[in-house]
């Protein structure tokens, strides 16, 4: 009797004897058979490797592609979920003149592409709000006593700890940067105030903190923010997918990112990206434009250009809508006082000898100028007259490529850009106008005209309605006509906008979010972080994906490799028991002949 043990992998073994006398015809097939059968066997494996392997393996690509690409649109408005261990975290200290903020950022692990950046968004606590805290005043008036300065900074950095969690601190990078309050500072005070926070911080709280991490940034600096975190949230920093180039190699077809106009009540800023070849009207000229250019590469990778970008930003102090209004107001006062004086006359002394003034809507009577000095005004509404007493504060000059107070400023290709407008920009067009969106000159002007034509008394009937917008208020009506004939002024005398320009969007909040500096601060300091995940994840991935592939793809493999050796011992086995068969016949065959022979 013949015995044959198998054993694969598993507990059991197979045991089983076979004895060549009375065994059926069926296990000792022809050769043509045995060779049908390997063949089925074969096709079954590769049957099963296909079906198994190839959904297994292929499909994981395919779905954590499509999930990606629909968790991105997932929206940052939720409840940020602090129990996800992949979420990583970050704090941005906005110390301005006024005040000082924390903003509290998280963003998931990268995905591993380095053209891609970090997925940062706003923390949101369990009520959906972002997480923030102000305190007032300013840290500037710490001045005088700057080992005060950790103090002052001590509940805003307490206030972000309970949000994150604890495990999560010593990773979570912090970062502390003031403007323009600080730089009023001589540099002996801000150092001061600097260095005690330095000092202190890391003795009371464990978040990834250096000394670098604490600056005093300039309105350059500001500004670049401000431009990164706008075109971050708008998306334009999202490569188009890859399309095959002429070479072979991939091309990454990069969106066209939004220039910044920003109007506040001092200051007006405008920022956007510009060609790398730029041309000069002069050295003197070049000179100037180094100051306000920046180029910088926000991507992970030094030695990848997808995201290197060249910005333009300029800012003008006294050119907000509040700051203008005065600096017209004082001018107005001395020049008429010295006519007064020169002519022997007494416009605007008394409200029956009112100055007339084209910048306040019809009727509207107003006082100013210093106490003393005071001078009585009443407005004429007129929208182009009073855009004509403007034009002189915009301090332009003959010098080509130059804006506001002949500060240089490269050409726009006005076809193929695109500007969102801030602040004035939005409530200019939106408060009284109802015009907020797509800028529209012609329509804004017309518009502006109306409503400084328009008595004071039914302006005021239509505010008492609620016409307007729920933020509105009464210094937005009494000035609206002013601010309207600045805003039209500087954009297009002063940026030098054309009067059909059609990419112009003015907007209070980006996709329902007020976008602040702050983030494209995050996003541009932690731009490195992409790299190291994606470093230690080829590391990592060398041994995670073995033991990963081993348990699942190898141990099909292993599988089949252990069919197909148990099959082909079967069939050898078989082929054996087939020959030993004929031989045994051959042998009966023979000793009966012979015995037939001797009989």
């Amino acid at each position: 009797a013949f015995r044959m043990s198998f054993s694969c992998l598993v507990p059991a073994s197979w045991h089983f004897s076979l004895s060549p006398v009375g065994f059926p015809r069926l296990l000792f097939p022809s050769l043509r058979q045995l060779l049908f059968l390997g063949l089925l066997a074969g096709l079954v494996a590769l049957l099963y490797l296909l079906l198994v392997m190839g959904k297994g393996q292929y499909s994981w690509i395919r779905e954590d592609k499509h999930f990606h690409r629909h968790s991105v649109r997932v929206t940052d408005m939720d409840a940020t979920d602090t129990s996800n261990p992949n979420l990583n975290y970050g704090l941005v200290v906005d110390c301005g003149s006024s005040g000082s903020r924390v903003f509290v950022y998280c963003w998931p692990r990268h995905n591993g592409n380095p053209h891609d950046l970090l997925d940062i968004r706003q923390m949101r606590d369990q009520h959906r709000k972002p997480v923030v805290m102000k305190i007032k005043p300013g840290i500037s008036e710490l001045s005088a006593t700057p080992e005060k300065a950790s103090d002052y900074i001590y509940p805003l950095l307490s206030f972000a700890a309970q949000h994150i969690p604890k495990n999560k601190h010593q990773e979570t990078p912090l970062y502390i940067l003031c403007t323009a309050g600080m730089r009023v500072l001589p540099e002996s005070q801000q150092e001061a105030l600097l260095e005690d926070l330095r000092t202190d911080i890391p003795v009371h709280f464990n978040f990834l903190f250096s000394d670098s991490h604490v600056e005093v940034i300039s309105g350059k600096q500001e500004g670049v923010y401000a431009w990164i975190g706008i075109n971050f949230v708008l998306g334009r920093f999202d490569h188009n997918d890859d399309v095959p180039g002429s070479d072979q190699q991939e091309v990454l077809v990069r969106k066209r990112t939004a220039g910044v106009l920003d109007m506040g009540g001092v200051s007006t800023q405008i920022a956007y990206e510009v060609p790398k070849t730029v041309s000069f009207a002069s050295p003197q000229q070049e000179e100037v434009a180094k100051n306000l250019l920046a180029e910088f590469n926000l991507g992970c990778d030094a030695h990848r250009t997808e995201h290197v970008y060249r910005v333009y930003v300029s800012t003008f102090l006294g050119f907000g809508g509040n700051a203008a209004r005065q600096r017209y107001e004082e001018s107005v006062v001395s020049k008429t006082l010295l006519q007064n004086k020169l002519l022997d006359q007494h416009v605007g002394e008394s409200e029956d000898t009112p100055l007339l003034d084209p910048c306040l809507p019809r009727g509207l009577k107003d006082e100013v100028g210093p106490v003393g000095q005071r001078l009585h005004l009443r407005g004429t509404g007129h929208f182009d007259g009073c855009r004509v007493l403007l034009q002189p504060f915009l301090n332009r000059t003959n010098e080509t490529h130059s804006s506001l107070s002949g500060v240089y400023q490269p050409p726009i290709d006005y076809r193929n850009s695109q500007f969102y407008g801030f602040s004035e920009f939005y409530y200019c067009t939106e408060d009284v106008l109802r015009m907020g969106g797509r800028y529209n000159a012609t329509k804004y002007a017309r518009a502006a005209r109306s409503y400084c034509a328009t008595q004071w008394d039914t302006l005021k009937e239509r505010f008492d309605r609620g016409l307007y917008a729920s933020h509105a208020d009464m210094h937005r009506l009494k000035y609206q006509c002013f601010k309207s004939a600045w805003m039209y002024e500087v954009l297009h005398s002063g940026f030098s906008f054309p009067v059909d320009y059609e990419n112009l969007q003015t907007a209070l909040l980006v996709y329902d979010k007020e976008v602040q500096w702050t983030l494209g601060a995050i996003l541009y300091r932690t731009r490195f972080l992409p790299l190291r995940d994606i470093q230690q994840e080829s590391l990592k991935g060398v041994h995670s994906h073995w033991r990963h592939s081993f348990s699942f793809v190898n141990n099909h493999y292993l599988f089949l490799a252990c069919f197909l050796v148990v099959l082909l011992s079967i069939l050898l086995y078989l082929l054996r028991l087939r020959r030993i068969h004929r031989r045994m016949t051959h042998s009966v065959s023979a000793t009966s002949k012979q015995c037939d022979i001797g009989f």
